[in-house]
């Protein structure tokens, strides 16, 4: 931009010099006929046109989120699977939020009052962890036996349990751990226990401590 505005400046006044002479071929020049003194020459751009001016291929690459195996991973691919992450929406059977939570299940993690759960994000947030962390409490003897091992063409890891157990809750997964596959439960909409345990394979779930008593608090 700042080379742009210097050649509309540069350009003219070279050719009125040659211009000159042509015309006037023995008469002398006074430069001070061509001074470019007192005219606005400020060519500082603001901070903002020079963001709008870098490469765009520069700016494309500027916001390219990868949340990959990690935690947030996890939590993101688990709630577009069961909301495609609306925070406000209600199903058929009446599972509500980002992570579709049932009210019974919100009982246990001390919620009772689903209209204030269903409108508060950083509610549903903490009873995403605070489930999480119950039920990695209660199937802590099955991750400690079965992670690793193949069963029904999965191969068993512990983001797999949990998403498991979020799906239909954490006896229904002892049950498909214990039986090697052959109870494998399915909800209304057709997901069962394999298949959430194979989708949600391979996260990295260690920040979730067991915690039998875990509540959300806000």
């Amino acid at each position: 931009m700042i080379k742009s505005s210097v050649k509309n400046i540069v350009i003219p006044f070279s050719i009125c010099v040659l211009i000159a002479l042509a015309l006037y071929p023995n008469s002398t020049l006074n430069p001070e006929s061509y001074s470019t003194e007192g005219l606005e020459l400020n060519y500082n751009i603001s901070e903002d046109l020079a963001i709008v001016a870098q490469d765009k291929s520069t700016q494309q690459n500027l916001f390219t989120p990868h949340l990959g195996k990690s935690f947030e991973g996890f939590k993101e691919a688990l709630a577009f699977k069961e909301s495609r992450g609306d925070y406000f929406t209600v199903n058929t059977l009446g599972y509500l939020g980002k992570y579709q939570f049932g009210s019974e299940t919100l009982k246990l993690l001390g919620v009772y009052t689903p209209n204030q759960f269903l409108y508060n994000p950083e509610l549903q947030e903490k009873a995403f962890i605070a489930n999480a962390e119950r039920n990695k409490w209660v199937l802590r003897k099955d991750i400690k036996r079965f992670e690793g091992k193949q069963i029904s063409g999965v191969k068993i890891t512990e983001s797999g349990i949990l998403a498991a157990a979020h799906l239909a809750g954490p006896g229904n997964v002892k049950k498909f751990l214990r039986s090697y596959g052959s109870h494998n439960l399915s909800d209304a909409y057709g997901s069962s226990v394999r298949y959430y345990m194979k989708k949600f394979s391979g996260y990295d779930t260690s920040m979730i401590t067991p915690d039998k008593k875990a509540r959300v608090t806000l």
